[in-house]
Parts: structure tokens; sequence; C-alpha cells
């Protein structure tokens, strides 16, 4: 089904059963697949590809106890030129994704949330709302990443890494005010299965190794390790995002 408002450019290819809403764009050369849904007012640039039963545009969900989800009206979602979203994922609402992006499949990147170019989410990925990732960054299979977090441009983020935003665990009211996700500065790096605690800060070039559990800020440059973990040592030079 297709809307008569939407602006379909002549050189798409739609597949099977798919549901385009009203005031959608889908710019030149997209290619989008079978079962696949845009919703109202998604902006897709040229030369996306968006694959089977993939959801773009999707509407916030407010759950009754909901801590962090927002019952305001959002923008359209935007999808950035050269851009790729695999089977099955979910794109809300809000959402803006910049250009030669690849989303992976069963992907699910909440309202709000903004990612500069060239980025990888990898399958099975998650970004919660209100978070900013930037550009050239990795974010692989099935990792979260929590709400109100920011991850700046040429951070890795590695499987199953699990970051958190809230220290009381889902009790007591005081909660509210203190929710704060992770921030992971310039060339951050995080290694496979961490946890980060909420509002920790992994400083420019900081490595987390894999397995650790993150209870205090790393300092720009330096390796921790260890649960909870600790300084391993320094960056070494070669490993430096300068001198990439």
């Amino acid at each position: 089904m297709h809307s008569s408002t939407a602006n379909i450019d002549a050189t798409c290819e739609i597949g099977e059963y798919c549901v385009i809403e009203n005031n959608v764009t889908i710019g030149k050369g997209c290619v989008i697949g079978h079962h696949v849904v845009i919703r109202e007012g998604t902006c897709i640039a040229d030369n996306v590809r968006i694959d089977d039963f993939a959801c773009v545009g999707k509407k916030q969900m407010k759950a009754a106890n909901s801590a962090v989800t927002t019952e305001k009206e959002l923008p359209a979602a935007q999808i950035g030129n050269n851009t790729i979203i695999g089977t099955h994922s979910v794109i809300y609402r809000g959402c803006e994704i910049g250009k030669g992006c690849l989303i992976a499949d069963f992907a699910c990147i909440r309202e709000e949330v903004t990612i500069g170019e060239k980025t990888i989410i990898g399958k099975g990925a998650t970004i919660e709302n209100q978070t900013s990732v930037g550009s050239y960054v990795k974010i692989q299979t099935n990792a979260y990443i929590t709400a109100y977090s920011k991850i700046e441009d040429n951070c890795f983020i590695a499987p199953c890494v699990v970051t958190s935003n809230d220290n009381y665990a889902g009790r007591s009211q005081e909660r509210f005010s203190h929710f704060k996700g992770v921030t992971v500065k310039k060339g951050g790096r995080i290694g496979a299965g961490s946890v980060i605690l909420p509002g920790k800060v992994i400083h420019e070039d900081g490595f987390v190794a894999a397995g650790s559990v993150v209870t205090k800020d790393v300092d720009s440059e330096t390796i921790v390790a260890g649960v909870p973990s600790k300084t391993f040592g320094k960056v070494s030079e070669n490993q430096l995002l300068k001198n990439q």
C-alpha cells in the first residue's frame, strides 16, 4: 500500500507488500525490500537500501511507568544518502541517520537518536532514546547503548557491551532526577562483554579491556581491565587515533 501523498522517485525499486504512509519521501535509486513499513513523513534520501520486514519511522511507546519515554509528538525519521538498513530493523520517529551508515539486521534505533556519517550499528544492537552517536563509529553485534548516552566520533564498541543509566535499578522516585547515560569520547574503545555503569566517561582514546566492569571514569589514552576495572597501562602510541 502506497499513500497517494507519498513522494517516491521513479528510479526506486519497491518490493511486494510494502506499506508507505502519508507524506513519505523516497529519493533517487532507493531499493526497498518486501514487507517494509515506512511510517508517516519519513524522509529517505538517495540510494538507500532497506531490506525485508524493516520498519522506519515507528512511533514511540510510552508505558505507564516509563522513566525516559516521552509522549510528545516527534519529527519524522530522516535517513541519509547511501545508508543500508537491514532486515527486521526498527528505526523510530525523531531519528536522524547520516549518510553511508549501515544499520544491520534486527537492530533497534529508538526515538530522538542521531547518528553521524559512515557509522556501523551491528546485528541486534540497540541504541536507546535521546542518544547521540558520532561519525565513523562501530557498535557491534548485540551491544546495548542506554538512553541519554553520547558516543563521539571514531569510537569502537565491541559485541555484547552493556551500558546503564540507572544507579537505583528501577527503585524509588529519586531515580527520576538522576538518570545519566555513558559518554565515550573521541576514539574511545570498549572490549567485548564489558559493562559500563551509569554516568561514566571514557575519555579520548581510552580503552576498556574485554569483560571489564567500569565503575569509574577512564582517563584519556589509558587502558583499564578487570572487575571492577583498574588502570592496566597506557594505550601504545601506534594505537592512538591520531596515528591511524
